[in-house]
Parts: structure tokens; C-alpha cells; sequence
């Protein structure tokens, strides 16, 4: 395998692991390499990114390696997250929130069990919107964070508590997720599913 080529699958792998990241074990595991090969692999790749002035930087946090921003540009992705354009969140959205809100606190991965794709970009919409937030981390391999609603999302609703939320046959038969996130909705909201947070934040996944 090509040098380059396995710097650009690492990247891909770093993408994909999300806010959870790899260690170097799990990724020399992938790529059949030794870990102090990876390590250098990635050495290397931090100072490509910062040399070639990329919108993305590797970042070790407890051991594990993430793809993240740069701190540098969090003021333009709070104006694109304040953007005045009023728009109602995806179904994906949707269910990812209803999941958090009965399950939570729960990971990105039993999310995705429960939806079976994907939910890392529903994730950062709803926590743009402050409608959930990391609570903790899980004690499991990886140490994944754990995701739970917001004080914003109950004032939204107009819940005093969690213990108000409507009854719900969620998560009975996935076949029926969407069905049952739209019908939990019009009972939490009696109008169009509309997000407009304490922060005037909006958007859709």
C-alpha cells in the first residue's frame, strides 16, 4: 500500500469514528500496520494539515485521535448556525432527537442501532440548536459520549419535565420510527415542526 494512500484512508477513518475518534491500535488493527507506524502516520498528517493551511486538524483527546475544526473559525460556524433562514429540521433530525429524549443518556452508536444509519450529522444540528448536549461519557471502550436534552428543548415543548413526554411506541419497530417520530411531534407540537431555539438558531440536517 501506497504511503499516500494510507494517510488518506486514515483521514477517511478519522471522518467516520466522528467525536468518538480511534486510538492508534484500532487503526494500525484496520491497516495492518504496527502502532508505532500509525503514530508516525499521523504525526506526519497533523503537520500537512497545518502546512497546507486545511479547514480540519487531528487532535488527540484521551488517547484517541479526532477530526476537528479549527478554534480559529468557531465565529463563522456560529454565523452560519444563527443564520436567520427559518427551515424545519429532517426527519433524521427528528428521530435522532425523539431517540435521545427517551434514551438518553445515550451514545452516537446505540443511536445509530436503534435508526440503523448513521447520526452524525443530525448529532451537530441538534446540538447547534442547543436542543441536546453531551452529558458525560460512557464507561465503555472508546470512553463515547453520552448525549441528553437541553433546558431549551423542554421550554420549547413545554415540558416541566421529561416526565411529560407523551407515551410513545418508539423504538417497537424500527419499520415504524419515522411514523412514530411524526405522530410524538404533532402531540409534543401542535403547529409545523419548526426550530426556533433560545439561541435563534436554525437549520436542517
Amino acid at each position: 500500500m501506497k504511503y499516500r494512500q494510507m494517510k488518506s484512508i486514515i483521514e477517511g477513518l478519522l471522518f467516520a469514528a466522528g467525536d468518538e475518534g480511534l486510538d492508534t491500535k484500532q487503526i494500525a488493527d484496520v491497516l495492518e500496520l504496527q502502532p508505532h507506524s500509525v503514530t508516525g502516520l499521523l504525526k506526519e498528517m497533523t503537520e500537512d494539515f497545518r502546512r497546507e493551511e486545511r479547514g480540519i486538524q487531528i487532535v488527540e483527546i484521551a488517547g484517541a485521535f479526532q477530526l476537528t475544526t479549527l478554534p480559529a473559525h468557531a465565529p463563522y460556524f456560529e454565523k452560519l448556525a444563527q443564520s436567520p433562514t427559518r427551515s424545519s429540521l429532517s426527519q433524521a433530525a427528528l428521530e435522532t432527537l425523539a431517540i435521545v429524549a427517551y434514551k438518553q443518556p445515550i451514545t452516537r452508536i446505540d443511536i445509530e442501532q436503534i435508526r440503523g444509519v448513521k447520526a452524525d450529522r443530525a448529532l451537530q444540528t441538534l446540538v447547534a440548536k442547543n436542543l441536546i448536549l453531551e452529558v458525560g461519557r460512557a464507561e465503555a471502550i472508546g470512553r463515547p459520549i453520552l448525549y441528553g436534552t437541553t433546558k431549551p428543548f423542554l421550554e420549547y415543548f413545554g415540558l416541566a419535565g421529561l416526565h411529560e413526554l407523551p407515551e410513545a411506541a418508539l423504538f417497537q419497530n424500527p419499520d415504524d420510527l419515522e411514523e412514530e417520530t411524526r405522530m410524538l411531534f404533532e402531540k409534543l407540537d401542535g403547529h409545523q415542526l419548526t426550530i426556533d431555539d433560545a439561541d435563534g438558531t436554525e437549520g436542517n440536517v
